[in-house]
């Protein structure tokens, strides 16, 4: 196998153990690969010695046995990883980790090889990747153009192929920016599903480590090995089921009123975000304009207001006895948090409350939100010429999610066509609620293969050539969607009056079935409106329509509780043999009813009814 052209997307690095390559080659030809680092991607990069423990440790194992056996990852230069300095991007703040943060332990554990520490934006303050003693990361693309930062190199060593993901953070777009930026998927996990142990934190109470790889289902197989509960961690959450799957569709969709859109005067931008509209349409979504105002004004918090002291607070002590070791427009954003007091913390702190109230209203009417992940993208030299405006342009539509604890992936959506950035990648982010981490990896996933001709980040590996995303690899503690299946045969059909009290609960129709061809079915007597029942006979009996629904789970028992004697909840076999839980009746109820088996529809049963 010629190792220079292998991608290193998992499955291609699965493939290649399966037929006898080993660890030792791949590592080797990774560390071939990013040997000439002229985009300033590493802070440190491994040596063979310091590398070869993390490879002896899978001498003789199957490579079967782990997920991500012989898996090379970069992480960023806020995370520990024992024995190697970590700097946060300022080499007078480094000290040396006597061992590694929580989340690198489960990715070693489950045979992960880091390569290297990455470049990042000093103190991870920024979203442009140029605010580093280290220089500033060069775009994969073109090296005029910025990275996107704070966590630049980490974004940069998987666009070009080095590694096959890497860990970033992400507290105002450092997850999402870069992604866009390189042609990649950038997952910014809800805030405490991934442990913040032994991460050099921004702003602690809203700061959450991200996740770059090639593809979604990269993404989604490193979020299920490093999404584990951490005791250690005051932050840390357990992961919650994540409820319906909207991923497959139909599926509704917000989108920014135009009022409320900003691409800074790139209309190439402005272009693909139209295209990502149709594209999102045609995998089975519904548009529903969304008023964005509250959720720019919950943005503008993140810096305007007095989390920026969180900041301050993380490098307190280093900051004020030496001020001069922290870039100037770092330094400038860090020291104004200085002055906040709690006065202004518990002000901001309410306003943000009414404004999640605001803008959670929005996930009654749309299963997630579909934003451009930054509006355009910069030149190095126009962003150290206006390094404030510039990156607080980039951070139009990122700043407000973390604070409002939403979930989100950035997705690739093409490349620019036209202007002055005319050949680079640009992205769209999809985001939902907390714990619809899933969910949006699935539908992200969709979205990035209906541009089959898309390559992987700056490879010339082919995103057609990998495979789709799957159910499994769920978050630890999340191996279930937490719902219940629910087949329906009467009045809860879709379009009939008791229907609300499927979707009022956040019920999404599966599709059309039939019963298996063993039931009585029956129109009963009584009742404000009138009902079917069901009776699983041993003979005589038809197939029924119904459609199944799925339900979250939280909402099954109010459900259940509602259902009037004679019917209730049990199991009903559908036609090809399989059995969820559904409408049955009593036998005995069925007395004083009209039975209509030979109709086998309960629409039909209203048509002739009339």
């Amino acid at each position: 196998m010629n190792l220079s052209t292998l991608s290193f997307d998992i499955a291609n690095l699965q493939a290649a153990y399966a037929s006898g390559v080993t660890v030792r080659a791949v590592i080797a030809e990774a560390m071939r690969r990013c040997a000439s680092d002229t985009h300033h991607a590493f802070i440190h990069r491994l040596t063979d010695a310091e590398i070869e423990p993390f490879v002896a440790r899978l001498d003789g194992v199957d490579p079967a046995s782990l997920p991500l056996y012989g898996v090379p990852f970069a992480l960023k230069d806020n995370i520990d990883l024992a024995h190697i300095p970590t700097t946060a991007g300022c080499p007078e703040f480094a000290y040396t980790p006597g061992e590694s943060a929580f989340l690198i332990q489960q990715l070693l554990a489950a045979g992960a090889v880091p390569l290297g520490k990455t470049n990042l934006d000093q103190f991870a303050t920024g979203l442009n990747g140029t605010r580093s003693p280290y220089g500033a990361c060069q775009n994969a693309f073109n090296p005029e153009f910025v990275s996107g930062g704070s966590s630049s190199g980490s974004a940069v060593s998987v666009a070009k192929g080095w590694v096959t993901f890497s860990l970033g953070t992400d507290t105002a777009g450092s997850g999402r920016v870069p992604a866009s930026f390189n042609n990649l998927v950038g997952l910014k996990p809800s805030i405490g599903l991934l442990s913040g142990t032994g991460v050099v934190p921004a702003c602690r109470s809203v700061d959450t480590v991200s996740i770059f790889a090639l593809t979604a289902a990269d993404a989604q197989a490193v979020l299920a090995v490093a999404a584990a509960y951490d005791e250690a961690d005051a932050f840390s959450r357990k992961a919650e089921p994540f409820g319906v799957d909207f991923s497959a569709g139909p599926f509704r969709f917000g989108v920014p009123r135009p009022q409320d859109l900003n691409f800074f005067g790139n209309t190439a931008a402005h272009g693909l975000f139209e295209a990502s509209i149709e594209r999102l349409k045609a995998l089975g979504g519904t548009p529903v304009t969304v008023d964005l105002t509250p959720f720019l004004e919950a943005a503008r918090l993140l810096y305007e207001g007095p989390w920026v002291a969180e900041r301050y607070v993380a490098i307190k002590d280093f900051i004020d006895a030496q001020p001069e070791a922290v870039f100037p427009p770092v330094r400038t954003i860090i020291e104004g948090g200085r002055g906040k007091t709690a006065a202004d913390a518990f002000a901001a702190s309410y306003r943000l409350k009414a404004l999640k109230r605001v803008c959670d209203a929005v996930w009654k009417d749309v299963d997630c939100l579909l934003t451009p992940t930054a509006g355009t993208i910069y030149r190095i030299a126009d962003m150290q010429a206006d390094p404030i405006r510039l990156n607080s342009n980039l951070g139009y539509y990122t700043n407000f999610m973390n604070l409002l604890d939403y979930a989100a992936v950035a997705v690739p959506a093409g490349f620019q066509a036209s202007g002055d950035a005319q050949g680079l990648p640009w992205g769209v982010t999809l985001a939902a609620p907390a714990f619809k981490d899933v969910p949006l990896l699935r539908l992200a996933d969709r979205f990035h293969r209906a541009q089959a001709a898309l390559s992987l980040g700056a490879t010339t590996a082919q995103l057609a050539d990998t495979p789709a995303i799957g159910t499994t690899g769920l978050p630890k503690g999340s191996n279930t969607a937490g719902t219940v299946k629910v087949a329906v045969c009467g009045a809860h059909l879709s379009g009939l009056p008791l229907n609300w009290q499927l979707t009022q609960r956040g019920a999404r129709l599966l599709g059309a079935v039939q019963s298996a061809p063993e039931y009585k079915f029956y129109a009963l007597a009584g009742g404000p409106v009138q009902r079917p029942g069901m009776v699983r006979v041993n003979e005589g009996g038809a197939a029924v329509d119904m459609e199944v629904w799925e339900m979250p789970a939280q909402h099954f028992g109010s459900f259940v509780d509602g259902i009037p004697a004679p019917l209730g909840i049990g199991k009903v076999k559908l036609a090809d043999g399989t059995w969820v839980s559904g409408f049955v009746c009593e036998a005995i109820g069925v007395g004083g009813g009209t039975e209509i088996t030979q109709l086998g529809s309960w629409r039909a049963w209203l048509e002739r009814r009339g």
